[in-house]
């Protein structure tokens, strides 16, 4: 008996010690598992849809119950981490995986539940933009942030995600559905807009400076994902009928610039692939888990369901073959992923454990 109370010590001891120092983007996860989960649902494998949402119908409020953890027992660690230009982006996994989360509960009937998440993410986001841009402005030094290591562009998948789940719940608001339409609209173009912003920085910086191998990390899959999911919230704006003339007449725009981003996002996957065979095929960097990799695999599964909404939207059934074999990849690399988070985690445990036994048992 006191050897299990020592046990759960330990496990309570350790969970403490990983919620100190919780990933800024832990909520990635959320948006792996939720947007591979949506694209499996759409390609009508629910068995395997519903078993990722029921991971997520853990994950998401065990997120949530942890950031708020963090923030009653370790507010400091939480704080150093939102005025760093370099984690500050990060959060908005939290609006991501929200509403991305928020699509799952919304396709298995829950629309009330639905809204209530939207509404949770944009209030966060307003937060989040504002805040963030404040750091990079006030608080940024010449050599402080990276667009290439900060993982910038996960502040336009948040916007964009908004916009995603907003086509859905408009059309069940009645009255001020035609206010949400407006709204989403607006932010379909702010998304856009943020992207041509830290495109243009992303470019140059690895374009004019040297790059190491240390440089490339699983978040610049974000460039590409950026792109899928505005892809993805242009597409669900063309899909959707919302009624009012004055955004009807924007359908021409969209659907060039929809085209368009999809493109750039297809273009991006062998750069990005060169870019991991230089650094762990050329430079011999050893391939390592870290929570990064999960903003890997959500452009991999927001790229597939881009491809199937797109096709849909343009009626052009070759890129739902697209769809279909991204799908698995996506899948792939999510069982790959959720694998090493497992056993990585599972060691940590052990070193906790063996740390702890080594000191109590010390002279």
């Amino acid at each position: 008996m006191a050897t299990e109370r020592q046990g759960i010590r330990q496990v309570i001891t350790w969970m403490d010690g990983q919620i100190a120092v919780l990933y800024p983007g832990c909520f990635a996860l959320v948006m792996a598992t939720g947007i591979i989960s949506n694209a499996l649902f759409y390609e009508q494998y629910h068995a395997l849809s519903d078993a990722l949402f029921f991971v997520n119908l853990v994950a998401y409020p065990l997120l949530i119950l942890f950031t708020a953890l963090r923030f009653l027992r370790h507010r400091g660690a939480l704080w150093k981490d939102m005025i760093d230009p370099r984690f500050v982006f990060s959060f908005f996994t939290i609006v991501a995986g929200t509403d991305v989360f928020g699509i799952g509960v919304s396709l298995r009937g829950f629309g009330a539940i639905a809204l209530l998440l939207w509404l949770l993410a944009l209030a966060v986001w307003i937060v989040l933009i504002y805040f963030s841009f404040g750091v990079l402005t006030f608080l940024n030094t010449a050599h402080g942030a990276n667009v290439v290591h900060g993982g910038w562009l996960i502040a336009i998948v948040g916007t964009e995600s908004l916009v995603v789940l907003g086509t859905i719940i408009a059309p069940i608001l009645g009255d001020t559905g035609p206010a949400i339409f407006v709204l989403i609209h607006m932010l379909w173009g702010v998304g856009l807009g943020l992207y041509g912003i830290f495109i243009a920085l992303f470019a140059y910086r690895i374009f004019f400076f040297d790059v190491e191998p240390d440089d490339i990390t699983p978040l610049l899959w974000v460039v590409m994902g950026a792109a899928a999911i505005s892809t993805n919230a242009g597409s669900t704006l063309i899909l959707t009928e919302s009624g009012m003339p004055f955004l009807l007449s924007m359908r021409p725009f969209i659907d060039g610039v929809t085209l368009l981003m999809w493109g750039w996002a297809t273009w991006w996957i062998p750069l990005l692939l060169l870019f991991g065979f230089w650094k762990h095929v050329i430079c011999r960097a050893p391939l390592v888990y870290t929570p990064m990799f999960w903003s890997l695999v959500f452009p991999l599964g927001m790229y597939a369901l881009a491809s199937l909404r797109l096709s849909l939207a343009t009626d052009f059934l070759p890129l739902r073959s697209v769809s279909q074999a991204m799908v698995w990849v996506a899948l792939g690399a999510w069982t790959i992923t959720a694998s090493n988070f497992i056993l990585a985690s599972w060691r940590s445990l052990r070193r906790h454990s063996a740390a702890r036994r080594a000191v109590s048992s010390a002279p």
